[in-house]
């Protein structure tokens, strides 16, 4: 065989394993071990729960290696996050990891990125009107609502007046943990009743007046008030102090260290655990494998199960060791 004749085989043989790869799902092995860029987009870095899973979604990037991150800040704008994301795009990134700020505004932006073959993780918040998203990875918000509902039976077996302090509109986790709490709670509201009911936007600051009025508003105080984070837990407390108000039971979610704090020393009743840093280490792993290797998650869909965190088990926190 003359060296023509052996380049023309090498040359066909080298298409045939490029072409069953390709089937196969899987990128050809040349691939593996490429630099990759990757962005990620977080929906507000001024809350600490977006600063924490950024920081781990950084960490599992460098520990990848290999891995150059375009880190973007939604500065709480749809707006800006679809413009972050439009960006990347064009930048012909590798992947981009998202928490989408609205799951319905943002629909268009992740729509337009697949299909111009960019790789799409999402975190925490899924966006369900997107086709071919590789991947979620996020908590069982519901499950995390639920959670709230019977935990606040546990401690008021006889009933309780309840606050409740809803997360912004048109974000997922809002959306979710909104419905796991009340297929709980509505379930016996002969006794569990819930007096006040309003949106603070996930904020800390916002959380505190909206407190203050319904409790300005309030024939007698609550028992409870439970919140879908604790930027508003913790908010709700301050607008409690300021009143000298003693026996009101507050609940947060995200496990803060602030707020993990808060529960150790009695101030909150309890936080729940979604292990935000979990799952940005998991859907950033999804995203290198493959970006890099064409390698898809054994499912699309990852939900890790949050739990409630009180005094007698805040040894289960995920930033326990950030707690001062």
């Amino acid at each position: 065989m003359n060296r023509r004749d052996l380049n023309r085989r090498d040359f066909l043989l080298g298409t045939s394993l490029a072409a069953v790869g390709l089937a196969l799902g899987t990128r050809p092995s040349f691939a593996a071990g490429k630099d990759l860029t990757i962005a990620t987009s977080l929906p507000s870095l001024s809350f600490p729960f977006f600063v924490h899973m950024q920081k781990q979604l950084a960490a599992e990037a460098a520990a990848q290696g290999g891995v150059k991150l375009i880190e973007t800040d939604g500065q709480n704008q749809a707006t800006k996050q679809t413009g972050d994301v439009e960006a990347a795009v064009t930048q012909k990134v590798d992947a981009i990891v998202i928490s989408p700020l609205d799951v319905d505004a943002m629909a268009p932006a992740l729509q337009a990125a697949v299909e111009a073959g960019v790789p799409v993780v999402t975190i925490d918040r899924r966006v369900k009107n997107v086709t071919g998203i590789l991947a979620h990875v996020g908590a069982d918000n519901v499950a995390g609502g639920e959670a709230q509902g019977n935990a606040i039976i546990a401690a008021f077996p006889n009933g309780a007046r309840i606050f409740h302090l809803q997360g912004q509109p048109g974000a997922g986790p809002a959306i979710d943990r909104n419905k796991g709490l009340h297929s709980v709670l509505d379930k016996v509201k002969d006794k569990y009743q819930i007096v006040f009911e309003q949106t603070a936007n996930f904020a800390r600051a916002e959380a505190l007046s909206v407190t203050e009025a319904g409790l300005a508003g309030a024939a007698n105080p609550p028992d409870v008030i439970v919140c879908a984070n604790d930027d508003m837990a913790l908010g709700a407390m301050e607008a409690v102090k300021a009143r000298n108000l003693t026996g009101i039971k507050i609940y947060g979610f995200d496990a803060l260290p602030e707020a993990l704090k808060m529960v150790k020393e009695g101030a909150m009743a309890g936080t729940v655990e979604q292990f935000p840093g979990e799952q940005s280490r998991i859907a950033m792993r999804i995203a290198v494998a493959f970006a890099r290797d064409g390698k898809k998650p054994e499912k699309d869909l990852t939900l890790l199960t949050p739990i409630v965190l009180t005094k007698d088990n805040l040894d289960k926190a995920e930033r326990l060791g950030e707690m001062q």
